[in-house]
């Protein structure tokens, strides 16, 4: 059997998480429940942290700048904005002085020009209602602000710039040459990191303490493989596992099966039927992948790392097998079959394996 582990939290503790968690009014995501709570516990992005920490100091937070957070999903960019506004402006204020519009909300011209420009107008005193001293200026973020329209983005400019004076804008996404030249160079630029993997094994580590979830040797290591730096997924994954099992232990499979990963010995059995030169069992291979109903995209991705690491065909024929995945990649986003796409991929990888065996 497999030796599992239990995340070591004493009876008083667990006794004392339970009392608490009944009087909670509403269960909370993982998600949000371990999401930094101030810019010192966001995770492994020292630059950003260390000089957004010298700018919150009172004597430079007038000088807070327009920011821009890109980088991948999961790194903290959106805990490090919620973060920096709940330290200048505590809870009481939250409400009222910071606008966060994410890409589920519709953020096209006539929403930049009315709700952003009809906050950002609005003058703020300096001062919380308990006479504590707080910026006098608000907060408006602009989650995946990749996904605006580049007329909404070039009326935002305008707003930007009118109103420095009682407002400061946060623009996140994850690619930043979506963004128009006007306002990135209207803002300054951080950008995160992938998070190493050291990290997230600590915080699932401390996750799994604090919530006494059992789980099996190497479920830690396998989510943070599947995750890919993602820490919101792998929060995610391990919470949906967790209340999968119940009081039983986590295993790997679980968190394949969480995951949407497609199993080692389907894509073994693509390449396989690739190597065997008959067509018809090709065929076959990639029906089956169809009807089992796995994800073509996420089979190209690992089909992709599978062809990166073999050692039986030349860096030439991994570049043609690579430039047809990335032609593959391009048709499922925009919607073309997949059952046709994956044998097209398969078709090239099957001429080049049969060009590496006449070679040899």
């Amino acid at each position: 059997m497999d030796a599992f582990l239990k995340g070591s939290t004493s009876s008083t503790a667990s006794t004392k998480s339970k009392s608490q968690s009944t009087k909670e009014p509403r269960a909370v995501p993982w998600v949000e429940k371990y999401r930094p709570k101030s810019v010192d516990e966001v995770a492994y992005q020292d630059e950003v942290v260390n000089v957004l920490k010298r700018t919150l100091e009172l004597d430079q937070v007038g000088e807070l700048p327009n920011l821009l957070f890109y980088g991948p999903p999961g790194t903290g960019k959106t805990s490090t904005i919620l973060a920096i506004a709940r330290q200048l402006y505590g809870p009481e204020l939250m409400k009222d002085r910071v606008l966060e519009l994410n890409a589920s909300d519709e953020r096209g011209i006539e929403v930049v020009r009315n709700k952003v420009k009809k906050f950002s107008q609005r003058a703020v005193s300096s001062t919380t209602p308990s006479g504590k001293k707080c910026p006098p200026f608000k907060i408006v973020i602009l989650d995946e602000a990749d996904s605006m329209t580049r007329n909404a983005q070039a009326a935002l400019r305008r707003t930007m710039e009118k109103q420095n004076k009682t407002t400061r804008f946060c623009l996140i996404c994850n690619y930043v040459s979506r963004i128009i030249e006007p306002l990135t160079s209207r803002c300054s630029k951080f950008r995160f990191k992938p998070l190493h993997d050291e990290i997230l094994v600590k915080k699932l580590k401390e996750i799994c303490g604090k919530e006494s979830v059992l789980y099996q040797t190497g479920v830690i290591e396998e989510l943070v493989k599947v995750s890919e730096g993602d820490m919101r997924k792998a929060i995610t994954y391990l919470q949906s596992a967790s209340r999968l099992k119940g009081d039983e232990a986590v295993t790997i499979q679980d968190i394949i099966e969480i995951s949407g990963i497609v199993p080692d010995i389907v894509i073994d059995a693509v390449l396989e039927s690739a190597n065997s030169s008959s067509y018809e069992r090709l065929d076959s291979s990639v029906k089956d992948i169809i009807l089992e109903g796995y994800p073509g995209a996420q089979v190209i991705s690992q089909i992709h790392d599978r062809i990166v690491e073999m050692d039986q065909i030349t860096d030439k024929q991994k570049s043609v097998i690579t430039e047809r995945l990335g032609i593959v990649d391009k048709c499922l986003s925009d919607g073309a079959d997949e059952y046709l796409q994956l044998l097209d991929l398969s078709s090239t990888i099957m001429t080049q394996f049969c060009q590496a065996e006449s070679s040899s």
